[in-house]
């Protein structure tokens, strides 16, 4: 590897990086068989703490509402373990925000941490639930979306 390969690994950050933190309760369940949370279970708490948040916020309904994300890419980088019965804070923030995608940015960290244990990302496109083709972000969508960024 050379110097500017590894200058370039990704490293954790700290709590300030994020705007909003939403508290997830690990399970018995999500923990593997060499004792930690395993890594599946990450991406499924990026997309609960993002969409609970956006549900509480009063701009997706997921059951009924016309407009729906869906995923279009991911990535998750793993700095130290997180296992049952730890609390898990996300902390989520808005990188970028297009016509109808939108990039999100989760910092998981340990209770009482200050850097993260992994941080990661996706990409949302929102689409007409019944066409699937993509839509532009309504203005109240838009107002929550950039009080994350």
């Amino acid at each position: 590897m050379t110097s500017s390969a590894a200058s370039a690994r990704p490293a954790p950050e700290s709590r300030q990086a994020y705007q909003v933190f939403r508290d997830i309760t690990t399970r018995w369940m999500d923990n593997d068989i060499y004792g930690h949370i395993n890594n599946v279970v990450y991406y499924a708490w990026f997309d609960a703490a993002v969409n609970a948040h956006l549900i509480e916020q009063g701009v997706l309904d997921i059951h009924a509402g016309r407009t729906i994300g869906l995923v279009v890419e991911t990535h998750c980088n793993y700095f130290a373990p997180l296992a049952f019965p730890q609390l898990v804070q996300a902390g989520i923030r808005v990188a970028s925000i297009g016509s109808s995608s939108v990039r999100y940015e989760i910092g998981l960290f340990a209770q009482g941490e200050d850097l993260c244990a992994a941080k990661g990302h996706f990409i949302h496109v929102y689409v007409d639930r019944d066409t699937r083709r993509p839509v532009p972000l309504p203005d109240s969508f838009l107002s929550v979306l950039k009080a994350l960024a």
